[in-house]
């Protein structure tokens, strides 16, 4: 599916080099996707109006005060690895239940950041997930916040649930799914990159951002299961190869930015992930 202009814009700044985007490559690389000139500069005009980007130059933007957040966020899934721990069997709990649900605009800041967060509701406004995260319960509770959590939400360490429970708890995720997930995503990214010299400059570019754009989301919305729950080694390949990926990914719009020729040229030559 093609991405909507806002979403490709925010996109390609997040992946820039320099952390700009001149108005002319957002609006040829709206193209690349059916995208009109208008509607890529009306998103520009609304993003800016929002503060999510800000002019930097003449015809030129970067993210602005409202992205830095954005990208932080997103900027998360190039540490996965690194942002688990040993799981000693203790759960982080998250109650919500007393917090109104009236309010649309908080309702959806915080089933986003629950989810985000991995945490899975086990009873009615009670959510739990594995205490495997590096800095533990206090590390959730100030990143719940942060993505808009209230601060009336109770945020503790739960252990030693009842044999029953402690098997509904385990049973919120399906491990063997996301591990299947870990897999096939890899061998797609892998199987793409194989063929990737053999493609049109603006097919490269377009296929890669549609796949990378993907396999990143799985990635940042991945809620970082520990061992027996998830197979982490098949998780921590699927993370490597979404950094090759990456990585190849910038070079593709790098050589197409560059301009037909220099790109046309630079397609014949392999796509270097390491």
């Amino acid at each position: 599916m093609a991405p909507n202009p806002r979403q490709l814009i925010l996109n390609l700044l997040l992946a820039a080099d320099e952390g700009e985007v001149s108005a002319r490559d957002a609006v040829a690389s709206a193209a690349l996707f059916g995208i009109r000139e208008n509607s890529a500069r009306v998103a520009l005009a609304r993003l800016a109006a929002g503060g999510l980007i800000e002019a930097s130059g003449r015809g030129s933007y970067r993210l602005g005060p409202n992205g830095a957040g954005l990208a932080a966020d997103v900027a998360t899934w190039r540490t996965a690895e690194q942002r688990v721990k040993e799981w000693q069997g203790g759960w982080v709990a998250v109650h919500v239940g007393a917090l109104g649900r009236s309010d649309r605009v908080a309702l959806r800041a915080r089933d986003r950041a629950l989810a985000l967060l991995g945490l899975r509701e086990l009873d009615r406004g009670f959510f739990v997930r594995p205490d495997n995260l590096a800095g533990g319960v206090a590390g959730v509770r100030e990143r719940l916040h942060k993505l808009g959590v209230e601060e009336d939400a109770v945020v503790f360490l739960a252990s030693e649930f009842d044999a029953a429970r402690e098997r509904q708890a385990r049973a919120l995720w399906d491990g063997k799914a996301l591990t299947k997930s870990y897999r096939q995503t890899r061998q797609k990214l892998e199987k793409w990159l194989q063929r990737a010299g053999e493609l049109e400059p603006e097919v490269a570019a377009r296929e890669s951002f549609l796949l990378g754009n993907d396999a990143i989301r799985q990635l940042v919305f991945d809620p970082l299961l520990p061992e027996p729950l998830v197979d982490s080694g098949e998780r921590r390949a699927f993370v490597a190869a979404v950094q090759d990926f990456d990585r190849a990914g910038h070079e593709i719009w790098r050589r197409l930015w560059q301009g037909p020729a220099t790109a046309a040229a630079a397609a014949r030559k392999p796509v270097r992930t390491h």
